[in-house]
């Protein structure tokens, strides 16, 4: 049976994922929400969302690969209120998913 594979995008230097904060989300009297996983299908698709929107970090960054079935454990564990789906990386149009 082949798996899904996805595709992340990590900090080398803490570890971090990279994440959304879609526009109006928050209240300036909360914490910043945790914001939503960025999620890719494709290796080449992460590095050119990277390369198109900031080529400065690009090398600060690297592609995590993950299986479908790890990343509702994973949005869990990290705490993000769900994930988006970078459906262009260029654009970027991305679809976004509550964990809810």
């Amino acid at each position: 049976m082949i798996s899904q594979l996805y595709y992340l995008l990590r900090s080398r230097a803490d570890g971090s994922y990279l994440v959304a904060h879609p526009h109006g989300q928050g209240d300036p009297g909360q914490p910043a929400p945790t914001g939503f996983l960025l999620v890719f299908t494709a290796d080449y698709d992460a590095l050119s969302y990277l390369n198109a929107h900031a080529p400065d970090l690009s090398d600060k960054f690297a592609v995590e690969t993950v299986t479908a079935s790890s990343l509702k454990p994973m949005i869990g564990r990290w705490s993000f209120q769900g994930l988006g789906m970078v459906n262009d990386a260029r654009l970027p149009e991305v679809e976004f998913f509550n964990r809810s």
